[in-house]
């Protein structure tokens, strides 16, 4: 019997590294003849594309209903046929995401963990902390970076955010890693909590 993968979610700011260190993961496994995959949310689905074309209308509410119906699509079709099929999936952003942004945007987080309780839960979430103004920064060091929702990127939106990532965090949801240091400090970090996290399924 094949041995089924495992989901790992990095979460953050942007600004904090949490893509680069997931793209990173995913050569790291590569190298070592590990399957795996890197992955992303909001993923490309038409309940994004509509939401896009929807400007005069969104919400909270509607950002958080049209990313759980993306994200159903996402774990449907990407990330649980994957796992089945012994990948370690990386996922870039995932239900957190939208418990902070869209709870910092007003949406009641006890209902915007209902919306989503049909995702499945992730077998590890890290949590890549950094202050709003530090990722903001690093953000507009990058020159040609083409931002997919520039309308969450305003530092007091980002510093609620950051509060309720940190809230998760509290609650045992989130694996916390400190995301000010250097990028190579961040991904042996990150990598060590996934080593001695899953130490029995990389051994067999």
């Amino acid at each position: 019997m094949a041995k089924k993968g495992l989901i790992i979610v990095i979460e953050g700011l942007d600004g904090a590294g949490k893509t680069t260190v997931a793209k990173w993961l995913v050569e790291y496994f590569r190298s070592r003849g590990y399957k795996a995959l890197y992955t992303y949310e909001p993923n490309e689905s038409l309940f994004v594309d509509a939401l896009k074309k929807h400007g005069d209308v969104r919400s909270a509410e509607l950002d958080a209903l049209a990313y759980a119906a993306d994200r159903l699509v996402h774990v449907r079709k990407v990330i649980l046929p994957a796992i089945e099929d012994g990948y370690i999936v990386i996922v870039d952003r995932y239900y957190y995401s939208s418990i902070a942004y869209q709870g910092a945007q007003g949406a009641p987080i006890e209902w915007v963990m209902e919306v989503n309780k049909y995702a499945v839960k992730p077998d590890l979430a890290i949590y890549i902390d950094v202050d709003p103004v530090t990722g903001l920064e690093r953000l507009a060091r990058e020159s040609n970076r083409k931002p997919r929702f520039p309308e969450y990127e305003k530092i007091n939106l980002l510093k609620k955010v950051r509060e309720i990532y940190l809230s998760l965090v509290e609650r045992g949801e989130l694996i916390f890693i400190d995301g000010s240091r250097d990028l190579e400090s961040v991904k042996q970090d990150v990598l060590n909590t996934i080593l001695s996290r899953f130490r029995s399924w990389f051994s067999t």
